[in-house]
């Protein structure tokens, strides 16, 4: 039986193994790895702090992820690759009311972003 997200510890395994994950799938490692040029060793506490503050509140993160993600080459089938490859990553690795909510919110973030960046309208979900 897994267990469901509840520590900082769990976090950072959700975090470490959804950007590995990343960092190697054919669609999305091109813009992290190659566009992007993610310094993965900065990166990633950025990404404790910002899953940590949505799922235990811990108010650590203080930055505006939109703006760096609007300049990058991606259409909407790298958001449902990005997408499908978190729901994976939390499903292989946890279950629960947290790990729900934790998907929930990338579907959130992932919506958000693409109408955003004009990829589809609230129209289009209808």
């Amino acid at each position: 039986m897994k267990r469901d997200i509840t520590t900082e510890e769990d976090i950072k395994l959700l975090v470490d193994t959804f950007y590995t994950s990343i960092s190697q799938h054919p669609l999305l490692a091109p813009v992290f790895n190659d566009f992007a040029k993610v310094d993965w060793a900065s990166h990633l506490p950025v990404m404790y702090s910002f899953w940590s503050s949505l799922l235990l509140g811990s108010v650590t993160y203080a930055g505006r992820p939109f703006p760096k993600h609007a300049r990058l080459p991606i259409k909407q089938e790298h958001f449902t690759a990005w997408l499908n490859l978190f729901i994976k990553t939390v499903d292989d690795l946890f279950e629960g009311n947290k790990a729900e909510e934790a998907k929930q919110k990338a579907m959130n973030i992932a919506r958000v972003f693409q109408m955003r960046m004009g990829l589809f309208s609230l129209l289009d979900q209808a």
